[in-house]
């Protein structure tokens, strides 16, 4: 693979983790919104359990984790090609 071919490959790699990685953070706080009828909750406020800090942490990193993964995998499909 030629060094313009890798160049590209690393940035559209970048390009589409930004993306999907906003996407995603979108779509928690969407679903977030939807299961429990609230806006997600700010893990520094005082007034926040520590459960649903908890609970809000885990659900962001879950759906950030499979964009990753997702994105991972469409960017070696892609460098394969």
């Amino acid at each position: 693979m030629g060094l313009t071919k890798k160049l590209l490959s690393k940035l559209y790699a970048g390009v589409i983790g930004a993306v999907t990685t906003i996407a995603a953070q979108r779509l928690i706080k969407a679903a977030w919104t939807f299961v429990t009828g609230k806006e997600p909750p700010s893990p520094t406020d005082p007034d926040t359990s520590v459960a649903t800090a908890v609970s809000w942490a885990m659900a962001s990193a879950l759906g950030v984790a499979v964009a990753q993964l997702l994105t991972r995998r469409l960017t070696a499909r892609h460098s394969d090609d």
